[in-house]
C-alpha cells in the first residue's frame, strides 16, 4: 500500500479541485468562506441564476467565493453610505476628486467621512443589537479595518463529495460538528482496510493448521475475535497483517522514526492496529487511541516458590511464638496461684484420723490421769488426727496439665477461691485449644508458599534478585519517565545492571524468568502475566499489586474517519458483555493450570484518561495522560481520600493465606485468666480471715494471735511432710482433746482438726 497524500487546500471554493481526487488516491481537507446551505446565501445564489437565465449567452455558473465577497463589500459600504446619510453629511463631489494616478496619489476629499462612516457603522454592529450579515458571514472590523470574528467551515473530502466536518473561528478555534455513524457512505466503500497486529498470546496466535489456511482464517486469539467484531459493527472489510520488525512502537532516539505498530499507522501503511497496544502520552501525540478495551497495569512477574515441605514442629505454627510462651507463663503461674490459695483457704484443709500402735512405754509420751477422766490403757492403739491439703505444689501442676490437656485428675478444689482457680483455667484452656484446632485444619489444607518479592518496594530495596522489562514498549518508557523515588530506583538500577536485564519479546522475558531459579523478575503487563501465569509447566506467578494504571486501545491514524466509529463499536461490545467473554475464554477457560474458572473479568474502566476521544478534546486526552504518566492522579486521589481521611490508614488488602494466630487474636482469653487468678486469690484472703476470726473467738484468744498462728500453720507446715503432693500437718491425739488445759498451740491443733 503506498503512503497516501494529505493535502490541505486553503481556498474558498475547492469543490473543482476536489473532484480529482474524489475517488481516493489523498486525504483532503480545505476551508470554505461561504456556507452554501445558509438561507441567506441560498437565495443569493438562487437570485443569481435567475440573473444568468435572462441571458441565455452566458453560461450558468454556480456563486464563487469573489462573488460573494463582492456582494459582502457592497452590503458594508451601503450600511456606511446609510449611515452618512443619517447624519446629513454631504458626500457628493465637491472640491478635489482626487487622482489615483497622480504620484503620490491624492487622496478624495469625501475619503476620511466614508472611513469616518464605516467606523461608526463598525461601532453600531459591535454596541446594539445590529449586525451585520452577508454571504460570507458575521461582517465586523477591529480599529485597523481588519475583517473579525468571522467563521470558516472546514471541509473534508468523502466520496459522495465534500462533507462539512467543523469550523474555526478566532475565538474558539477549530471545532468538530462531524457526526460518525457506523454506516456513513465510506464504510459502504468497496476497499479492505489493513489491520496490523503482533503475534503475541493469547491476543493474535497462529492456528495448528496455519499452512493449509489463507488470510484471516491463519490466526486465532482475543484481538482476532475483537477485530472481527469491530469489522463487523463499523461495517468494513479487512486484512490482518503481521508487523514486520515484531515491536509494539517506539520513537527511536537518534533518527527520530517510529517503529513497530505505531510506525505503520503514522507512515500511511496500515489504517487500524487491532493489538495489545498501551495507551500512552506519546503515542497519543502521533496516533488516535479508542476507549480502552482492556484496563491493565504492570505488574511483576517472578517463579513460582517451591511448595515448603512441613517440619517436624509444623504442629506449633498454628498458634504464634509469643502465644505459646504466654501459654507456658500462664501454666505455671496458674499452678501457683492454686498453691497459694489451697494453702490458705480453710476450706481446703481436711483431717484424716490414723491409728497409733506403738507402746508409751517404748517412746510414746505418756498422759497423766487425771480425776474424772478414763485411763489410757498402756497397749490400746491411740488415734491421731493429721491436717491434710490436696493441693501442694506438685497436685497443682498437675491439675493444670490435665486440664490444660482436657484430660483432667482424681482431685479437684474444695474451696470457693480454689474453684475460680480451675474455673478460668478451663476457660482458658477451651479458647486456646479450640482456636488451635481451628487454625491447625487450616494449616494442614494450604500449602504454604513463601514468595521472597511481594511489591515494587521489596524489588527495590534488594539486590540479588535481577529485574528488568520489555526493552521497546510503554513499561521501559513508564520507568524512564517516573517521577516516583521507587520507580527511579529502579530504573537506575535496571538502566545499568550487567548483563543486561532487558529482553526483546515477552517469551524471552518469561523464558529467563524460568530459568533464573528466582533470580529474575520480569515487569510486564497484569493481563499477560495473568494469561502466563495459567499456563504449562504453570511454575511463574504475579506478586503485589499493578504499578501503574493504564489501558489497551484501538489505535487509528491522526484524524482518521475510522477513529470514531471504531470507539463507539468498542463502547457497545462493553455494554453487551463481549469484552468480558473474550477475557474469560481465551485467560481461563482455555487455562492449563486448573485455576481461574473464568471468574476473574477484566474491568473496562470506560473514565480511563485517554478514554475521552471529542474531535475538539485532543490537548486535554494530552494532558490527562501526561499527569497519569507522572503519578499525579495517584497523589491527588491519596491525597483528598485517605491523607485527609478520618479512619487511619488505608488497608492495603495484603494477607496471608493462612496466618499464625497472634497474640492481639486471643489477648482477651489472658486478660480474662489474669483477673480470675487476682479475684481468686482475694477470695482466699477472705477466707482465711474469716476462718480465723472464728476460730480466735472460739478459743478466746486476739484476732493478731490467731492469724499470726494460722499463717505460720499454713506457710511452715507446721512439720508435715508431703506425700504425691499432699500436705499433711500433725495435730494432737484426740484422747488429749478431752484435757481441761491445753496450750494455745494445741487449741490451734484442736481447730485444724475440726475443720
Amino acid at each position: 500500500m503506498g503512503v497516501p497524500l494529505s493535502i490541505q487546500i486553503a481556498r474558498a471554493s475547492w469543490t473543482s479541485t476536489s473532484r480529482s481526487f474524489k475517488n481516493g488516491g489523498a486525504n483532503v481537507s480545505g476551508f470554505q468562506l461561504v456556507n452554501y446551505t445558509d438561507q441567506r446565501v441560498s437565495r443569493a445564489v438562487q437570485q443569481w441564476l435567475e440573473f444568468d437565465s435572462k441571458d441565455a449567452k452566458v453560461p450558468k455558473r454556480r456563486l464563487k467565493y469573489t462573488g460573494a465577497l463582492t456582494y459582502d463589500g457592497v452590503t458594508v459600504m451601503s450600511t456606511a453610505f446609510q449611515n452618512l446619510r443619517r447624519q446629513r453629511i454631504d458626500i457628493s463631489r465637491r472640491g478635489n476628486a482626487g487622482d489615483c494616478l497622480a504620484n503620490p496619489p491624492a487622496p478624495w476629499g469625501q475619503g476620511i467621512d466614508i472611513q469616518r462612516a464605516l467606523q461608526a457603522a463598525l461601532i453600531v454592529s459591535v454596541s446594539s443589537q445590529v449586525r451585520i450579515d452577508g454571504l460570507t458571514g458575521h461582517i465586523q472590523f477591529n480599529e485597523k479595518g481588519r475583517r473579525t470574528n468571522y467563521t470558516v467551515s472546514v471541509m473534508e473530502l468523502r466520496p459522495a463529495g465534500p462533507k462539512r466536518v467543523g469550523y474555526w473561528n478566532e475565538d474558539e478555534k477549530y471545532v468538530s460538528t462531524a457526526s460518525s455513524h457506523g454506516n456513513d457512505s465510506y464504510s459502504l466503500l468497496n476497499r479492505t482496510y489493513i489491520v496490523t497486529t503482533i503475534l503475541e498470546s493469547p491476543y493474535v496466535m497462529l492456528k495448528k493448521n496455519h499452512d493449509q489456511l489463507v488470510g484471516n482464517d491463519k490466526y486465532e486469539g482475543y484481538c482476532v475475535e475483537l477485530a472481527a467484531e469491530i469489522a463487523k459493527h463499523v461495517g468494513y472489510s479487512y486484512k490482518l497483517e503481521i508487523v514486520s520488525d515484531g515491536k509494539y512502537g517506539a520513537r527511536d532516539p537518534d533518527s527520530k522514526m517510529w517503529n513497530g505498530m505505531v510506525g505503520e499507522l503514522v507512515y500511511g501503511k496500515a489504517d487500524v492496529a487491532v493489538a495489545p497496544l498501551t495507551i500512552t502520552l506519546v503515542r497519543e501525540e502521533v496516533i488516535d487511541f479508542s476507549k480502552p478495551f482492556m484496563s491493565l497495569g504492570i505488574s511483576i512477574m517472578i517463579k513460582k516458590p517451591m511448595k515448603s515441605k512441613p517440619g517436624v514442629f509444623s504442629f506449633l505454627d498454628p498458634l504464634a511464638y509469643e502465644i505459646w510462651m504466654c501459654i507456658v507463663f500462664a501454666y505455671i503461674g496458674v499452678s501457683v496461684v492454686l498453691f497459694l490459695v489451697s494453702r490458705f483457704s480453710p476450706y481446703e484443709w481436711h483431717a484424716d484420723d490414723m491409728e497409733d500402735d506403738l507402746d508409751p512405754q517404748q517412746g510414746q509420751p505418756s498422759t497423766s490421769s487425771q480425776p474424772g477422766q478414763a485411763q489410757t490403757q498402756p497397749n490400746q492403739p491411740q488415734q491421731s488426727s493429721e491436717q491434710t491439703n490436696e493441693f501442694g505444689i506438685f497436685n497443682s501442676l498437675w491439675f493444670s496439665l490435665g486440664a490444660f490437656m482436657q484430660q483432667g485428675c482424681d482431685i479437684s478444689p474444695r474451696s470457693l477461691s480454689g474453684r475460680i482457680v480451675g474455673g478460668v483455667w478451663w476457660f482458658f484452656t477451651l479458647i486456646i485449644i479450640s482456636s488451635y484446632t481451628a487454625n491447625l485444619a487450616a494449616f494442614l489444607t494450604v500449602e504454604r508458599m513463601v514468595s521472597p518479592i511481594e511489591s515494587a518496594e521489596d524489588l527495590a530495596k534488594q539486590t540479588e534478585i535481577a529485574y528488568g522489562t520489555l526493552d521497546a514498549g510503554s513499561t521501559k518508557e513508564f520507568f524512564r519517565r517516573s517521577k516516583i523515588a521507587v520507580f527511579e530506583k529502579m530504573w537506575s538500577y535496571m538502566k545499568s545492571a550487567d548483563p543486561s536485564v532487558f529482553v526483546k519479546t515477552t517469551d524471552e522475558g518469561v523464558s529467563r524468568v524460568r530459568k533464573s531459579k528466582g533470580k529474575y523478575a520480569y515487569l510486564l503487563e497484569s493481563t499477560m502475566n495473568e494469561y502466563i501465569e495459567q499456563r504449562k509447566p504453570c511454575d511463574t506467578m504475579k506478586v503485589g499489586g499493578n504499578l501503574d494504571s493504564k489501558g489497551y486501545g484501538i489505535a487509528t491514524p491522526k484524524g482518521s474517519h475510522l477513529r470514531n466509529p471504531v470507539n463507539l463499536a468498542v463502547l457497545k461490545l462493553n455494554e453487551q458483555g463481549l469484552l468480558d467473554k473474550l477475557k474469560n475464554k481465551w485467560w481461563y477457560d482455555k487455562g492449563e493450570c486448573g485455576s481461574g474458572g473464568g471468574d476473574s473479568k477484566v474491568s473496562l474502566n470506560m473514565s480511563h484518561p485517554a478514554g475521552n476521544h471529542a474531535n475538539g478534546g485532543i490537548p486535554v486526552n494530552l494532558a490527562v495522560l501526561k499527569l497519569n504518566e507522572q503519578a499525579v492522579l495517584d497523589k491527588l486521589k491519596n491525597k483528598w481520600w485517605y491523607d485527609k481521611g478520618e479512619c487511619g490508614n488505608k488497608d492495603s488488602g495484603r494477607k496471608d493465606k493462612t496466618s499464625a494466630l497472634s497474640l492481639s487474636n486471643v489477648a482477651g482469653v489472658f486478660y480474662i485468666l489474669i483477673g480470675g487468678l487476682g479475684l481468686a486469690m482475694l477470695v482466699a484472703l477472705v477466707e482465711f480471715c474469716y476462718k480465723s476470726r472464728t476460730e480466735s473467738r472460739r478459743m478466746k484468744q486476739s484476732i493478731n494471735d490467731a492469724l499470726r498462728s494460722s499463717t505460720l500453720t499454713r506457710v511452715s507446715g507446721n512439720g508435715g511432710g508431703g506425700e504425691n503432693g499432699r500436705i499433711v500437718t500433725h495435730d494432737f491425739p484426740k484422747t488429749v482433746q478431752t484435757l481441761p488445759c491445753m496450750s494455745h498451740a494445741a487449741g490451734m491443733g484442736l481447730s485444724a482438726s475440726g475443720m
